[in-house]
């Protein structure tokens, strides 16, 4: 068993976006709010007693932003993996704010997270957000023998653990085998 800290990634500052009017996967860039870089720095001091060994981050910014902060603290270096993102609204990567992402959010949601009867939506299924995720886990836990911290999104802890209310700044212990596949 590898102890994993799931990390959700500190409060967003989505003004930088919005004002730009940017699209999509565009506010993925976000950087973390003032709020954000605190909760991250909080975060850090939490989890400095863990003893962790490795960190990698969801390449988006906020959640990069929250990994700099924690691994300056911590002495860790951070590394990104593509696939520890977020949850796909849209699987072009095209949406037009916040409403789009809500309105998919609640097919998501009505469905229980997964495409009804196979039916492919545009959105990504949970199932495919946990299938990514153990992999990432897989390809990280491998090269250490200590505690890792990921730094990531709600949606992908929600996808591995079942929690639904991680808030920013917040962690979720996950004890992952490897041997589970």
């Amino acid at each position: 068993m590898i102890q994993i800290y799931l990390v959700r990634h500190g409060e967003p500052d989505y003004e930088p976006v919005d004002s730009r009017g940017w699209p999509g996967m565009a506010a993925d860039t976000a950087p973390l709010s003032t709020a954000g870089m605190k909760q991250a720095e909080e975060l850090a001091d939490l989890l400095s007693g863990i003893g962790a060994t490795y960190l990698v981050s969801s390449p988006f910014t906020r959640a990069m932003h929250s990994a700099a902060i924690i691994g300056h603290r911590l002495a860790l270096g951070v590394r990104v993996d593509y696939d520890l993102r977020d949850w796909l609204p849209n699987s072009s990567g095209w949406w037009r704010g916040a409403a789009d992402v809500r309105a998919a959010q609640a097919e998501f949601e009505e469905f229980d997270g997964e495409w009804p009867d196979g039916i492919p939506r545009p959105w990504e299924p949970l199932s495919q957000v946990r299938e990514r995720a153990r992999a990432v886990l897989a390809r990280h836990t491998a090269r250490t023998n200590g505690p890792v911290l990921a730094v990531t999104h709600a949606m992908v802890i929600r996808a591995l653990t079942g929690e639904r209310d991680t808030v920013h700044g917040a962690h979720e212990y996950y004890r992952y085998d490897p041997a589970d596949g």
